[in-house]
């Protein structure tokens, strides 16, 4: 017997997070007043695959941290997998994001929002003590893997 199917149809896509390191700081990044889902709340830096451009994994987390934060990385592996639900803004359909959250070395330390897309939404990018990083209100999706890379860091 096949298994039910209990929710509408979804597109499904693929992004990637970067959590940028340097002496013990994270670069956190905050939502715009004018975003649309999380106005106001922190994240780390990152974005969907964009399936005719961007040629391999380590080229999409090039791409969206350079955007969003101006920022050049040397990608790592991946840390955890995760995923979350969003409305299609132009057919009103769910998409389903898979992510993965990769930590990222910078080669460049000084980061500005002057690449952004007009839909990425993000200011004040911040570099965090790691010991402060739950003082800053995170985006809901995020917190269970930003204690999934405090664990790695702390190494367990």
């Amino acid at each position: 017997m096949p298994f039910p199917r209990t929710v509408p149809p979804l597109r499904l896509e693929f992004a990637q997070k970067a959590f940028i390191v340097d002496d013990g700081r994270l670069l956190l990044v905050r939502k715009t007043a004018a975003d649309p889902r999380h106005p106001g709340r922190w994240e780390v830096p990152g974005g969907r695959l964009e399936p005719a451009g961007d040629l391999g994994l380590d080229d999409h987390i090039r791409r969206e941290v350079w955007e969003e934060v101006g920022l050049k990385v040397d990608p790592g592996p991946p840390f955890h997998l995760w995923q979350w639900f969003m409305p299609d803004e132009g057919s009103g359909d769910r998409v389903r994001v898979v992510a993965a959250a990769r930590v990222c070395r910078p080669r460049s330390l000084e980061p500005t929002v002057r690449n952004q897309t007009p839909t990425d939404h993000l200011t004040d990018p911040s570099w965090v003590p790691l010991d402060e990083v739950w003082g800053y209100d995170l985006i809901p999706d995020l917190r269970p893997v930003v204690r999934a890379f405090l664990r790695l860091r702390a190494g367990g």
